[in-house]
């Protein structure tokens, strides 16, 4: 019984998640841009 009430509430936890998608990918691309040309320019 304790491990379908943990598969529930990992599949709760996943779906909650996923309407933040098109909010936290454009974000975390364009931190990962921003580290990557300073590090181009620091090495420069």
């Amino acid at each position: 019984m304790s491990d379908h009430s943990q598969d529930a509430d990992s599949t709760d936890v996943v779906e909650s998640i996923v309407p933040l998608m098109p909010i936290v990918l454009p974000i975390g691309g364009a931190v990962l841009i921003f580290l990557l040309a300073f590090i181009a320019v620091f090495m420069a």
